[in-house]
């Protein structure tokens, strides 16, 4: 099938990959056959096509020998077909006369029968020969990118990429879901591995946040919609009631004094519930922006209608409005950052530790509370019914690492164990047990710290617990809770009774992760965080151009890793901003106006919104900017009046033809 044309010259390359295809494709025997093929003029192996000397040979030999088409067998479009559309182009041939053949993760990474890997190999160049021959000149469109950024996630992730691009002198406007910006790291006492204050480090940059001019901070908001595609983004925000005008309130908490309610009643969220708090509060003293809010869930007002609103009439600014309603706001902008953070793992889906049945079980995050100074207890360490434990153990990997829950490690949990150990151990002075399967420090200072914890009189117990029980054997373990342990560096089943039990839970993806990632249009992970476009090359690109991710919501990760990231993310919206537009790939599909009879089967198939129906003319028509060319517009068009580029029928037709005849 392939076309009759003289001016066909092929260039066809075959890339070793060190050993990744030359160990088990005979790549002799393939290019060798390769230039057997109708119109192949040259055919060549390489040690590593993707290096400049493998491109250079390319550029070579398309001004050398006049080639119009060039084949590439090697590794996954994905990563290098650029690289060699590129080179393509230097040498002045249209960069879309490329062909590129997976024969690594097609074939090399998948056979172990070499015969049968290299004729395999053989039928996928042979179809791409097949195929280039009716490839045409396409050129790519640009559009211009919106400057302004929007950053959804205001954790330290979030507030590092907001401050690191409205410093670059751009525009931001950071969404966060929580009444305050900051995250999981204003619930904590000290860092790791240097113990630096946490509140010490976060809390300029919140303010910083608050006061920037570039910055728009949207506290209690989500994202309910976006639409649009790269550089032009247009999102819907809607922004919860606090039933305060924000912009009348100054934090002087006078309201909450004078709150029905002399005494708090109900939950305190920030505390971990280990404290109280009033229908009207703020989450915490730091809080950004430092404005009060309202829960209707137990304000007596908004239950009842009867309260005589004495925190309305305390506020001197007038800054109450019960009538309050939900605001939409629309903002266009041309980049996003998700930095949606994560949520710790619930133990009780581990009902063996105990965690809920007996109260003296902790999470690691009512503990960071509990040792905290500004926490429930001003830093004491105390039992729910108010004593000093003598002694305490800490369990790690409860919920990670585990074929019962999730079988990732959370990355984080040892170097938090070991600073909760040492914090535990300056507040209370009690003996400390640090139960671990493996002890995993990978960080700068970590493995610095774990020493140092190891000549702090603190336990280390190597062996996965088996339970947390109140079931004494012993007038010893009266009124104490047992730790159920095999001891593996002795090689003995042990019970150590505590007085406090430490639960080191692990990382997952925020509940919301799916609800965000169907809003943008992003993939995640089997585990269930965002997923990268590529673990090493591109680790803060999404498949939807012009969506960054940073920090956990991208899978577990400690403080530093979350900044290094945001960073990252912020460099890439900047790349794109600084460009002023975006190259759009011309894969896309288009429609024959004449052919399309106006059933608008495609626009309900398209997955990215991408067609519209004119109803004037009673046809359908196409987005170019918004079609990611899927192709399933081109497959459900009944009059057939969809194409698209690089996937026209005689190219399909004849790539399939090569593979079946040879």
């Amino acid at each position: 099938m392939i076309k009759k044309n003289d001016e066909i010259k092929i260039g066809f390359y075959i890339c070793h990959c060190g050993h990744n295809i030359a160990g088990t494709v005979d790549v002799v025997a393939v290019t060798e056959y390769a230039a057997r093929l109708p119109y192949v003029t040259v055919s060549r192996d390489y040690k590593y096509m993707c290096s400049d000397p493998g491109q250079e040979l390319i550029q070579k030999d398309i001004k050398e020998f006049n080639l119009n088409r060039i084949v590439v067998a090697s590794c996954s479009p994905l990563l290098h077909e650029n690289t060699f559309r590129t080179a393509t182009a230097k040498a002045g041939l249209n960069q879309f006369y490329m062909q590129m053949v997976n024969i690594r993760e097609n074939d090399s990474w998948v056979h172990t029968d070499k015969d049968m890997a290299t004729l395999k190999a053989k039928d996928l160049v042979r179809a791409a020969i097949h195929r280039v021959a009716y490839h045409k000149a396409l050129e790519k469109k640009s559009v211009p990118v919106n400057p302004d950024v929007m950053i959804l996630g205001g954790g330290i992730s979030g507030i590092t990429a907001a401050l690191t691009l409205a410093n670059a002198g751009k525009k931001v406007y950071l969404v966060e879901k929580e009444p305050t910006i900051g995250g999981y790291m204003a619930k904590f006492d000290k860092t790791f591995p240097t113990l630096d204050c946490a509140a010490c480090i976060l809390t300029p940059k919140m303010s910083a946040v608050k006061n920037h001019p570039n910055i728009t901070l949207w506290s209690y908001s989500e994202v309910s919609n976006v639409e649009g595609y790269v550089g032009n983004y247009k999102v819907t925000v809607t922004r919860k009631p606090r039933y305060i005008i924000e912009d009348q309130c100054v934090g002087c908490l006078a309201c909450i004094d004078a709150c029905i309610f002399k005494e708090a009643k109900f939950k305190d969220e920030f505390n971990e519930g280990l404290s109280k708090r009033k229908p009207v509060y703020i989450p915490f003293p730091q809080a950004t922006p430092l404005v009060v809010l309202i829960d209707p869930a137990t304000c007596i007002h908004f239950k009842t209608g009867k309260c005589p609103q004495s925190c309305a009439k305390a506020c001197d600014r007038n800054a109450f409005d019960f009538n309050q309603k939900p605001e939409v706001k629309e903002v266009e902008v041309g980049t996003i950052i998700l930095s949606t953070g994560f949520q710790p793992f619930d133990p009780h889906k581990a009902p063996y530790y105990g965690y809920g049945k007996y109260p003296n079980v902790y999470t690691s995050l009512e503990i960071e509370r509990l040792v905290n100074a500004s926490g429930p207890t001003d830093g004491h360490v105390v039992t729910r019914d108010g004593k000093e434990p003598k002694s305490i153990g800490i369990i790690h990997c409860v919920g990670s690492r585990d074929e019962k829950t999730n079988k990732w490690c959370s990355r984080v949990c040892c170097m938090y164990s070991l600073k909760l150990a040492h914090l535990l151990k300056e507040h209370s002075g009690a003996e400390i047990y640090n139960f671990y399967i493996d002890m995993r420090t990978p960080g700068k200072g970590y493995e610095e710290f774990y020493d140092k914890l190891l000549n702090e009189d603190v336990h280390f117990i190597r062996g996965r617990v088996a339970e947390v029980s109140d079931w004494a054997i012993s007038k010893d373990e009266e009124g104490k809770l047992l730790i159920r342990v095999e001891d593996t560096m002795i090689g003995v089943v042990r019970r150590i009774p505590v007085d406090m039990v430490v639960l080191a839970v692990g990382l997952e993806p925020g509940k919301d992760a799916q609800d965000i990632r169907r809003i943008f249009n992003i993939s995640c992970s089997n585990e269930g965080f965002f997923l990268e476009r590529h673990p090493k090359l591109a680790p803060v690109h999404t498949f939807t151009d012009g969506i960054f991710i940073a920090g956990a919501c991208q899978g577990p990760k400690d403080i530093p890793d979350s900044v290094a990231q945001a960073g990252a993310a912020a460099a890439e919206a900047l790349a794109l901003i600084d460009a002023g537009h975006v190259e759009l790939e011309p894969n896309t599909a288009y429609i024959i106006e004449e052919r399309c009879c106006g059933c608008q089967v495609c626009i309900n198939m398209c997955p990215y919104k991408a067609i519209t129906f004119n109803a004037e003319k009673s046809k359908s028509s196409i987005n170019e900017a918004l079609c990611k060319g899927c192709g399933t517009c081109v497959a459900s068009c009944g009059s057939g009046a969809i194409f698209q580029n690089l996937f026209d029928d005689e190219e399909i037709l004849s790539e399939i033809h090569g593979v079946l005849v040879e």
